[in-house]
């Protein structure tokens, strides 16, 4: 019997799966100690590959940090279905239950927001401009609440938005930090906080 032979991989798909490998490698290394200590020659040695490598797929450890840190914000957060209200307890849920899991990501994650909140000149920028557009879709779900009838018409929904971001990232801290009871507990408490506040 005559077997075809593997199909090659496109170059395309060689560069894809190199990023995959160096994201890896970055992630585990600032899950472990941060992103200040780490250089593109660390990565790459983790990875598998030269430092070369790395500079040419990212250009510069700023842009290897900003793909880090785009992985470990990345979730599936619930669409808008007709229930502002709804969609707010969702982002919630959702939010809390991707974080309280102990993944090199979530790590990753909790060592880039630290250094943001000390003024680090590469994370801080990072984190402000998602920082704003995270707030910006908690906004326009209390928005769309209002609309709806869900939320109260009377909530302030810039000012919501804040709030809202407050609660998951508060929680969220306490989930990846030293989790204080069940994740669970929390994550409940964290929804009920949000319907009373915000509910009619």
């Amino acid at each position: 019997m005559v077997t075809d032979p593997p199909a090659r991989r496109t170059q395309e798909q060689r560069r894809a799966e190199t990023e995959r490998s160096v994201v890896d490698a970055a992630t585990e290394l600032i899950a472990r100690s941060g992103s200040r200590p780490i250089t593109l020659a660390q990565v790459g040695e983790a990875a598998g590959y030269s430092r070369g490598i790395v500079r040419h797929q990212f250009g510069s450890r700023e842009r290897l940090i900003e793909a880090v840190l785009d992985r470990a914000q990345r979730m599936d957060l619930p669409d808008y279905a007709g229930d502002g209200l709804a969609q707010l307890v969702g982002i919630v849920e959702t939010y809390l239950r991707a974080v309280s899991r102990p993944t090199p990501s979530t790590a990753a994650f909790l060592r880039l927001w630290m250094e943001a909140l000390a003024a680090d000149p590469v994370v801080s920028p990072l984190f402000a401009e998602r920082d704003e557009g995270f707030r910006s879709l908690l906004g326009d779900a209390v928005r769309r609440g209002v609309d709806d009838g869900t939320v109260r018409a009377e909530v302030d929904a810039d000012a919501a938005g804040a709030v809202l971001m407050a609660i998951v990232r508060g929680s969220a801290l306490q989930l990846i930090a030293d989790p204080p009871v069940d994740p669970a507990g929390l994550t409940s408490e964290a929804v009920r906080t949000v319907r009373v506040a915000f509910g009619r």
